[in-house]
């Protein structure tokens, strides 16, 4: 059992590690990727640099402390979290419990330069499988996406219904799949009345009821809303103690909205690593 898992490994996730860890926790960072800071290769507004410096090295730079301190970092995806008694994270390799869980991951929500795309979204077109894959029962669903994420997705929408449909996008199929059709064709477009109904490829058209969007890496977001936490404009809602509406969940970072600076997130990890220590000693107490 672990006291806190960090899902994200950028400023705001490695700050809330450090302060955790020398509250005397066991801290496990979990992350992907170094996320939208390695695109930036020109950093100068950021306290303590006296020259430029390019995203990458600040998240290396905090890896570094962070593993300095004896914090383990896994470089797994995270695909689902689910709380009971406890909070179980489940990666693409392994499953972990933990007391409580801050995510941290920023913000990553595809909005497809598809025609039709924006039209859809909440009418036929959705995020979340665990939130809206009842709705469509027995009808057919699509899946867009080409890992491990989508795999997830398309394991929960098994229970709804045998009608499933694959659409890759144009890339190559990453994740083992059975059972299901593939489409590797470019989407075209998506059409419909008031709701979608039709996916159309560059070879063939598509009755569709639903499609679940699934590509990439899931978002922090994205968690949250598998799990009931309050989403506003795609950020997570949190209290002035960062915590969610689930108790033990706690955000910072981009995910939670406000000024997206390296400045901000690294003050939200702080801020939040205290209200984190306070919650997990209600439970030792």
């Amino acid at each position: 059992m672990i006291d806190v898992i960090v899902i994200g490994g950028g400023p705001a996730g490695i700050s809330a590690g450090i302060y955790l860890k020398r509250f005397k926790y066991e801290v496990l960072v979990i992350m992907k990727d170094f996320g939208s800071l390695e695109k930036t290769d020109h950093i100068e507004n950021y306290y303590g640099f006296p020259e430029p410096v390019s995203g990458r090295q600040i998240v290396e730079n905090g890896l570094s402390q962070a593993k300095r301190l004896g914090i383990p970092i896994k470089n797994e995806e995270v695909l689902n979290i689910d709380k009971n008694d406890f909070f179980t994270v489940k990666t693409a390799q392994n499953e972990y419990l933990a007391k409580a869980v801050l995510l941290a991951t920023g913000i990553n929500r595809p909005n497809l330069r598809i025609p039709g795309f924006s039209d859809f979204v909440g009418k036929g077109i959705s995020y979340c499988a665990v939130c809206d894959g009842f709705l469509y029962r027995k009808k057919t669903i699509a899946v867009m996406g080409d890992g491990d994420f989508m795999a997830e997705e398309l394991s929960v929408l098994r229970n709804f219904t045998n009608n499933l449909l694959v659409f890759t996008n144009g890339v190559p199929l990453r994740a083992e799949i059975q059972d299901v059709k593939i489409i590797t064709d470019p989407i075209l477009r998506f059409s419909g009345n008031e709701v979608l109904s039709n996916i159309e490829t560059k070879n063939q058209k598509y009755d569709v009821n639903a499609v679940f969007v699934a590509i990439g890496t899931p978002s922090a977001a994205d968690f949250a809303l598998r799990m009931g936490a309050f989403i506003e404009a795609n950020l997570i809602v949190v209290d002035d103690t960062f915590m969610t509406n689930i108790p033990g969940l706690f955000a910072a970072g981009d995910c939670i909205g406000g000024l997206s600076q390296i400045a901000k997130a690294v003050a939200d990890g702080a801020q939040a690593s205290i209200f984190v220590n306070k919650y997990l000693r209600t439970k030792t107490s």
